[in-house]
């Protein structure tokens, strides 16, 4: 019953938005990739909004249903519900007919297995598609790393301009993409490239090289790598479609911390936190660790969850995040979850690390609470499901309210994770 209706009402919203692309002229961008899918797709919306009207959506609209409602600034209904969708059908068909208010729409596209991303194709023109990476996502859906890069790469079939992180998409995966290709990076290079990259424990002054010239300086509250991808990526879109470098350094000044992205909270005893657990592939975390490695602190702790949906990758995926565990870096490595117990573990204490493990977030947080030292930097990393590290950060802030900052507080959410531990 829910499948039918979820097709029946994808037929529906992409038919309405091939008509509303048809009588507007508007520019849309869709970004796509194994990881920073969401981080990316908003740095982008908040640099175009600088000279632009732009329409996109905060959270994680992504799928064959969501991405349409974007394009008609909706909300998404139970998919049971007639009446509300109903409604929102003839609320999308007022919107067609009016004047459209907006110059260029932001989406981010999907996928959990194979097929998923071709099913945009039906209803999604892109004049710039944005691939992040093609790094392990899914992998119990996938049968391994080149299905997941003919995933991924499918986007290119109804892209216009193709914009493709070199660092993190092997070349031989691009070979395929038949639309135009540009390409940004950090390690290599590019067509769009950040160099000179001076990390302050609160900031990063960068600049941005287009091919062999400096396109523009910047300086950004940005604490890691990962980070300034996505903000390459908005540059390099602003750039192609018409903005001038001080417009675009301006834009970037829009840009701020998401929840659960490598975001800077106060904690206990003037620590300071890197919530990064809205969820966690082998690729997030490895640049997670390596920006709490450059960060100095008297002590530094890493709580490292479980990175679920690696499948027959999980062993070996978990052991090299445990190799990654440097003893000289790290005072702690804190573990949440059957994996990362069973295998990321017993590699960090390999290499010499002191490690404590877990089976939830909350026994991890008392824990870290009786041993953290004053100015400690702690970094909170993890998936969503057997994991939930946000409770862990939860314990440690310095003010109980700003666990508002923090994934995953509805009383939804809530009570799922209750259910979850308490059994």
């Amino acid at each position: 019953m829910k499948r039918t209706a979820k097709s029946l009402i994808a037929k529906i919203l992409g038919w309405q938005v091939r008509r509303l692309t048809k009588r507007h002229q508007f520019q849309v961008v869709g970004v796509a990739g194994s990881v920073g899918k969401t981080s990316t797709k908003l740095a982008i919306a908040k640099v175009l909004s600088q000279t632009n009207r732009v329409q996109y959506q905060e959270g994680n609209y992504n799928d064959i249903v969501s991405v349409p409602l974007i394009f008609f600034g909706q909300q998404m209904p139970s998919l049971l519900n007639p009446f509300a969708w109903a409604a929102t059908f003839w609320r999308n068909e007022k919107i067609i007919r009016q004047d459209y208010s907006y110059d260029v729409v932001v989406v981010e596209v999907g996928t959990d297995a194979p097929g998923q991303i071709n099913e945009f194709r039906s209803y999604l023109k892109l004049d710039i598609g944005v691939l992040t990476a093609i790094t392990p996502e899914h992998m119990e859906y996938f049968a391994g790393l080149d299905a997941v890069a003919a995933e991924e790469i499918i986007i290119a079939g109804f892209s216009t301009l193709m914009l493709v992180n070199r660092d993190a998409c092997a070349p031989e995966y691009l070979s395929d993409i038949k639309s135009s290709l540009l390409s940004y990076a950090i390690n290599q290079e590019a067509d769009f490239r950040i160099k000179n990259i001076i990390f302050s424990e609160t900031s990063c002054d960068f600049e941005v090289y287009q091919a062999d010239r400096t396109f523009l300086k910047a300086k950004h509250e940005l604490i890691s790598e990962p980070q300034l991808y996505s903000v390459l990526a908005a540059v390099a879109v602003g750039e192609q479609l018409g903005m001038t470098a001080v417009n675009i350094e301006k834009g970037l000044h829009n840009i701020k911390p998401v929840s659960g992205r490598m975001q800077r909270l106060k904690g206990i005893k003037g620590s300071t936190i890197i919530d990064d657990t809205y969820n966690a592939s082998p690729h997030a975390t490895i640049a997670a660790l390596n920006t709490l490695y450059r960060i100095e602190a008297p002590q530094k702790i890493a709580v490292l969850g479980n990175m679920n949906e690696l499948g027959d990758y999980s062993e070996s995926e978990h052991q090299k995040i445990g190799e990654h565990c440097d003893p000289n870096e790290l005072d702690l490595v804190v573990t949440i979850g059957p994996d990362a117990n069973k295998f990321l573990a017993p590699a960090a204490e390999e290499k010499g690390c002191q490690v404590k493990m877990f089976d939830d977030p909350y026994s991890a947080g008392k824990y870290i609470k009786s041993t953290i030292k004053p100015k400690a930097i702690v970094l909170v990393k993890g998936s969503q499901n057997k994991v939930f590290a946000e409770e862990t950060t939860k314990l440690l802030l310095a003010d109980p309210k700003d666990a508002d900052k923090l994934v995953r507080q509805t009383p939804y959410w809530m009570k799922r994770k209750h259910k979850s531990f308490s059994q």
